[in-house]
C-alpha cells in the first residue's frame, strides 16, 4: 500500500503576471480555491514560458456532488510582454483522459506521462494497452458522453470510475457504446481497466445499474491478444512487482464510510 506522503504544491509560475481579464481572475480563484489539496501528477513549462500544462489530482473532489471526475488540467498562457496570463481547465475521470487533453493543446506526450509515482499501478499488460487507446484516442474515435467516479472513501472497499463513450471506429459499429470500467483495489495498490461494448447507451446505464452479468467485453480488435482470455489470465497472474492482478470484477454495492484516501490513484508509470 502506498504510504501517506505530503504533495508538493503545483507550480502555477504566475509571479509577476496578472489576469488578462477579470473574468479570468475570478475563473481561476474559482478552479485553485482548494488547491492545497491539489497532488500534482505531471507539470510541464515551455522554454519560453508562455504555456504551463498541469495535470492534478484533486482531493477535494469527494466532497463535491458525488460522481464528479478527480483529475483537473491547467493549460495556462502567457503574454510575457504585456506580463498578463489567460488559462483553460478541465476536470476528467481517469489520467489518461487528462493526458489526452493536454496533449491535445501542446503539451509535449512524454511531458504528461505522470511523475508521481505514489498511486496504484496498472494491474496488466490489457489495463495499460486501454489506457494507451483513451490516452491517443487515433482519429478522435472515442466521444465522452458520460463518466462517474465512485470513491467510498474507505480503505474497506476499492475506486471504481465509469466512462461511457461513442466508438466511431467501424469495427465498433455493431456496439458503438463502450464502457470504460476502472477498478482500483481498496489497498490502492493497484487498478484494472476493462472496455465494455453496448448497442445504446440504455443498455450500458442498465449494466450499471444491475449487474445481473459479467461486464460484456469489447471484441478484440484483429491481431491483437484476446481481451477475454487477458483478463481470464488476470485473474491467477501476478505481477513483476508481486502484486496480485485483480480480476475484470464486478463490484457489488458499497457505503461510504471512514476517512478519505490521500493518495492519488491513475497511471503511475
Amino acid at each position: 500500500m502506498a504510504h501517506a506522503y505530503e504533495p508538493l504544491a503545483p507550480d502555477y509560475r504566475l509571479d509577476g503576471f496578472q489576469a488578462a481579464t477579470e473574468k479570468v481572475e475570478d475563473d481561476f480563484f474559482s478552479v485553485t480555491l482548494s488547491d492545497d489539496l491539489f497532488v500534482p501528477l505531471s507539470e510541464h513549462h515551455s522554454a519560453d514560458r508562455r504555456d504551463s500544462y498541469l495535470l492534478l489530482y484533486d482531493r477535494a473532489a469527494i466532497w463535491d456532488i458525488p460522481g464528479t471526475a478527480e483529475y483537473v488540467t491547467l493549460h495556462i498562457t502567457r503574454d510575457v510582454e504585456q506580463r498578463t496570463f489567460d488559462f483553460t481547465s478541465e476536470r476528467h475521470p481517469v489520467t489518461p483522459l487528462a493526458q489526452n487533453w493536454l496533449i491535445r493543446r501542446g503539451c509535449p506526450q512524454e511531458a504528461a506521462e505522470v511523475s508521481n509515482h505514489h498511486g496504484p499501478r496498472p494491474a496488466d499488460a490489457l489495463t495499460a494497452r486501454l489506457e494507451d487507446l483513451l490516452r491517443t484516442n487515433p482519429g478522435d474515435r472515442y466521444e465522452v458522453l458520460d463518466h462517474y467516479t465512485d470513491n467510498p472513501c474507505s480503505f474497506d472497499f476499492g475506486v471504481e470510475v465509469r466512462t461511457l463513450v461513442h466508438d466511431s471506429h467501424p469495427d465498433s459499429a455493431d456496439a458503438p457504446y463502450r464502457l470504460f470500467l476502472e477498478e482500483t483495489t481498496k489497498d490502492l495498490r493497484s487498478y484494472t481497466v476493462r472496455e465494455g461494448a453496448f448497442t445504446s447507451a440504455e443498455e450500458a446505464d442498465v449494466w450499471v445499474m444491475e449487474r445481473e452479468s459479467p461486464l460484456p467485453l469489447a471484441p478484440d480488435p484483429p491481431g491483437a491478444v484476446g481481451r477475454r482470455a487477458a483478463a481470464a489470465r488476470a485473474r491467477s497472474t501476478v505481477t513483476a512487482n508481486g502484486l496480485a492482478v485483480a480480476p475484470a470484477p464486478v463490484s457489488p454495492p458499497r457505503s461510504a464510510a471512514g476517512p478519505a484516501p490521500t493518495h492519488p490513484r491513475g497511471s503511475a508509470r
